[in-house]
């Protein structure tokens, strides 16, 4: 009969602790259950799997943002105008001086644009200017007659009307005459030099914020301080233009060279003399407005003596 010290006999506990404390001395071997066991790793494995199938699609997109390889949205859409809009302020004030100061052999959208054009320059370029040239004129024709007792001055508000169809004609029509001329001359000699029909629009935008002082100064009676101020700013945007698209031009034929570049110079001329002339002239006598000049015959008495 086994005594009650036997070690071999076999014996149960029901709890760890009684174990421990018949013999301190013993040794603790921890087994887990087989099934929690083989669960851990399966699901560590499964968590491993997810995350990896979602790390290519996370990279994806950053190749695809980085690279500027994002799917544009139609250019009908507010969507595609809106990334023309996002841009800093001292991006805008970059471009501004430049194109006040252009500097021989730089070209502008190389040095300035860097192929992220925008449009919240030109347009607010544009639309300051519109106001310009109305304000302008109406200050300047008020100046004019101050003191003529038979004027009366009233306030022409189809300026406003009539300087924005000017000036954003000018600042759309034009880019797209010319983007469409490079595009079919780019077809026919295949290595010149391609802008875009946004790049090109900005180029315009910001060419014309050198005629916002202009105008100002405008407001002076004195024609030939006027001249002057339109021969200075011809000259610097028409060289901020021209040498902008003068690496699209250089490998062309001499003639349409010659030919484009005349028109770029012409319609900017034609632009700054033509609001020079209608919005600054003077006034023809009974032609302006609140100018009263009586225009009713009069009649001569004719004595006729008897011979």
């Amino acid at each position: 009969m086994a005594s009650k010290n036997d070690p071999f006999q076999f014996q149960e506990f029901d709890e760890a602790g009684d174990l421990l404390e018949a013999n301190r001395d013993a040794v603790t071997i921890s087994i887990e259950n087989e099934d929690l066991k083989s669960q851990r790793p399966r699901s560590t494995v499964g968590f491993a799997q997810d995350a990896a199938d979602e790390e290519p699609l996370i990279s994806d997109d950053r190749e695809e943002l980085l690279s500027g390889q994002k799917k544009s949205a139609p250019f009908w859409t507010f969507e595609y105008y809106q990334r023309f809009f996002d841009i800093e302020t001292h991006h805008v004030k970059e471009r501004i001086l430049g194109s006040l100061a252009p500097w021989p052999g730089k070209n502008f959208i190389q040095a300035y644009l860097r192929k992220n054009p925008d449009l919240y320059g030109p347009f607010w370029i544009c639309t300051t200017l519109v106001f310009a040239i109305a304000i302008s004129g109406n200050i300047a024709n008020f100046l004019q007659h101050y003191g003529n007792p038979g004027h009366k001055y009233t306030p022409d508000f189809r300026k406003v009307s009539i300087a924005a169809t000017a000036i954003f004609s000018y600042a759309w029509f034009v880019p797209l005459g010319l983007w469409g001329l490079l595009l079919w001359r780019n077809n026919k000699i295949l290595n010149l030099v391609s802008y875009s029909f946004m790049e090109i629009v900005c180029v315009y935008g910001y060419s014309l914020s050198v005629y916002i002082p202009a105008v100002v100064l405008w407001i002076l009676p004195y024609e030939w301080l006027r001249w002057v101020t339109i021969a200075v700013a011809l000259c610097l945007s028409g060289s901020v233009l021209v040498m902008t698209f003068w690496p699209a031009l250089r490998d062309d034929h001499p003639k349409v060279i010659i030919a484009t570049v005349s028109g770029i110079v012409l319609l900017n001329a034609l632009l700054a003399v033509g609001c020079k002339m209608y919005f600054f002239s003077k006034p023809e006598p009974g032609k302006e407005p609140g100018l009263m000049v009586n225009s009713s015959p009069t009649v001569k008495a004719i004595k006729v003596t008897s011979p």
